[in-house]
């Protein structure tokens, strides 16, 4: 059997080597366009490689998937994130687990994973080509037939094919794969900051904010993580949570919205009011600038009073009822003009290519292609940051090594 492998990212590298210890005597051979294997690998995490997220249960696994959720419920039941833990540590990959749930290699260092993985394929056999992008796939009775962007290489035949070429926002990167019929879902970015020209907030950048909630006025999407205020916007899990569920509806908006900041964390905004209520009560002749509610920075904090028209000065006995309600307003109501987005570091992660009503998720092979499997972020699924969108790839490449 000669199966081909179109991608050398995670996905296509997890695939190949599970294909290889289920069907030991096939010719498999991993085709990669670029020069580089596992660049994003390299650097996920910022360099260290957050390979997957440690949290308890399936439900809260599969509930970091703002797409694919459903579907990868059923498959982490067949490889999990516990099951990734083990597949590394059993080939000498130490791991270290944070207080945040993200897992890393205990060198911190992504070349630990990459150096597994290219290791794991030359102990197997797994042939790699480096520089080889697909042009086109025919299919001939139940083979397929490559064709390769450089003409010079002549077509090769296979008897199946894992697609795993990762995620694209250029749409016309999936047409050799529409053009065997699978549908397509419009391709957007899905894990980003907020770039807020013009917006002074820019000016306390560096300052880390621990719990906020954020939502995107007139959507149903919030998100609540630390923040972290940058020279261009803001950035932070909560941010990057907030871009990737509301990425389609952010990419209608052209990038051109508003941001609500709860800097209190308080869903329930009468409490937030009778929080400072008591502070006045409590501390009446003590000055705004003295008192901090809900452990704000003093230069968040006064940035805030001058931002609802409070002077520093005041006493919390002398800010009445209209001055608490500006408070309240400030501290669950913050809104902001955001226009325009910006990667994340040099990470980034897609929604959108193959439909996910093509694919088979007993075995991730295509229901319009027989013999085709997918793995990895050219499906239309995407995590939330945490490691979850390198599980995906462990998951769907592992799955589709099988080959069934």
């Amino acid at each position: 059997m000669k199966v081909a492998v179109i991608g050398g990212g995670a996905a296509g590298f997890f695939s190949a080597i599970t294909a290889k210890e289920n069907y030991p005597d096939a010719e498999i051979i991993i085709f990669e366009k670029s020069s580089k294997l596992l660049s994003k690998v390299k650097v996920s995490g910022g360099g260290r490689c957050n390979l997957t997220n440690s949290c308890g249960t399936m439900k809260e696994l599969a509930g970091a998937y703002p797409r694919g959720r459903k579907e990868l419920k059923a498959a982490f039941r067949k490889f999990s994130n516990k099951d990734t833990i083990k597949w590394f540590e059993i080939r000498g990959v130490p791991l270290v687990i944070q207080n945040d749930n993200c897992v890393f290699p205990a060198s911190q260092k992504s070349q630990s994973i990459i150096d597994c993985l290219i290791g794991e394929t030359k102990k197997s056999g797994v042939k790699i080509i480096k520089n080889r992008g697909i042009k086109e796939i025919l299919q001939i009775g139940t083979k397929f037939e490559l064709h390769f962007l450089e003409n010079k290489d002549e077509p090769l035949i296979f008897d199946k094919i894992i697609v795993a070429t990762g995620g694209s926002s250029a749409r016309e990167s999936y047409t050799w794969l529409e053009n065997l019929d699978h549908k397509i879902e419009e391709p957007v970015s899905s894990l980003f900051t907020f770039n807020m020209p013009g917006e002074p907030i820019t000016e306390l950048m560096g300052i880390v904010v621990k719990n906020v909630l954020l939502g995107v006025p007139g959507t149903k999407f919030k998100s609540q993580g630390s923040l972290l205020i940058t020279h261009w916007g803001m950035s932070g899990p909560a941010v990057l949570k907030l871009s990737s569920y509301s990425a389609r509806v952010l990419n209608e908006k052209d990038y051109d919205f508003k941001i609500q900041v709860n800097w209190s964390n308080e869903q329930n905004i009468d409490f937030v009011r009778e929080v400072l209520v008591l502070i006045s009560k409590e501390h009446p002749n003590k000055l705004l600038s003295n008192y901090k509610p809900y452990a704000l920075s003093e230069r968040l904090w006064s940035f805030l009073l001058k931002r609802c028209s409070l002077s520093e000065s005041k006493k919390w006995n002398e800010l009445g009822k209209k001055g608490i309600n500006k408070l309240v307003n400030v501290l669950t109501n913050d809104t902001y003009l955001v226009k325009g987005k910006t990667a994340y570091k040099e990470e980034f992660v897609t929604c959108g290519g193959i439909s996910l009503e093509n694919i088979d998720f007993n075995t991730l092979q295509s229901k319009v292609c027989k013999n085709m499997y997918f793995a990895g972020e050219v499906l239309d699924i995407d995590g939330i940051t945490g490691g979850y969108n390198l599980q995906a790839a462990w998951t769907t490449g592992y799955i589709a090594g099988k080959l069934e």
